[in-house]
């Protein structure tokens, strides 16, 4: 506090709230996945296939069914847990209305342990033993790691990352449409790996972390996809008879 006044820096992450502050995750784990996933996917296609067509018709296959699964996922990997931290929330709400002198102890515990001295941890669990919905917002905090009042909109966290995957998974499949098979792999390789480092300094905004150290990290993992892109294209051009 400063003359009254909270101290505020518009540089700091909490105090920005912007869009990629709230879908961060999915828009990094969607075009990276994307990205990563039709790489790894074409490179192997078109080191087996050696066939213009047949890359083109995988590859928009692959990121059509990879971004609409990612999407689905989420929707129902965020909707699940929202029914079961519901269901543990009752089932705290049960034990604080039918056994509330164990709850009193639990909380005054959890208060000693955060490190609250013990007469104030005491008198801080008196307090919320007498209301029932400040003793479950304790409970649920310091005891089972839910934040009742979390906001989660799995809807936009489903196209946040339907968009995001295709938006990546556009990325290597695109020199395929312009450039023969050959060439198009290795503008394939090139720009999904500037589009990695890329992805990766930009996270830095937030994470406050060195751009080309964020960069490079995201584009180390790149390198997996491309290896085993090679060596399933390469044994499948040998091993299946055409």
């Amino acid at each position: 506090m400063k003359g009254g006044n909270a101290t505020y820096n518009p540089e700091f992450v909490h105090h920005q709230h912007s869009f990629a502050y709230l879908y961060g995750r999915e828009m990094v784990f969607g075009a990276q996945d994307g990205m990563v996933s039709a790489l790894g996917a074409l490179t192997g296609i078109a080191v087996g296939s050696h066939d213009h067509f047949t890359v083109l018709l995988s590859g928009l296959a692959i990121i059509s069914v990879g971004a609409i699964s990612m999407a689905i996922g989420t929707y129902t990997s965020i909707t699940t847990e929202k029914k079961i931290e519901k269901r543990i929330l009752y089932e705290e709400r049960h034990e604080i209305e039918h056994d509330p002198k164990m709850e009193k102890i639990e909380v005054e515990q959890m208060f000693a342990r955060d490190g609250w001295p013990t007469p104030l941890a005491k008198q801080m669990a008196e307090h919320a033993s007498e209301d029932n919905a400040l003793m479950l917002r304790e409970m649920a905090y310091r005891e089972l790691d839910i934040s009742p009042g979390k906001i989660s909109e799995p809807v936009k966290n489903s196209f946040v990352m339907l968009f995001a995957w295709l938006a990546g998974g556009c990325m290597p499949l695109s020199p395929y449409f312009f450039l023969p098979v050959q060439t198009g792999m290795i503008f394939s390789i090139v720009i999904t790996l500037a589009g990695l480092f890329l992805l990766g300094a930009t996270t830095s905004k937030f994470t406050k972390q060195n751009p080309l150290a964020a960069g490079l990290q995201i584009l180390s993992l790149a390198g997996i996809a491309i290896v085993a892109g090679f060596i399933i294209g390469g044994l499948a051009d040998k091993l299946i008879k055409r």
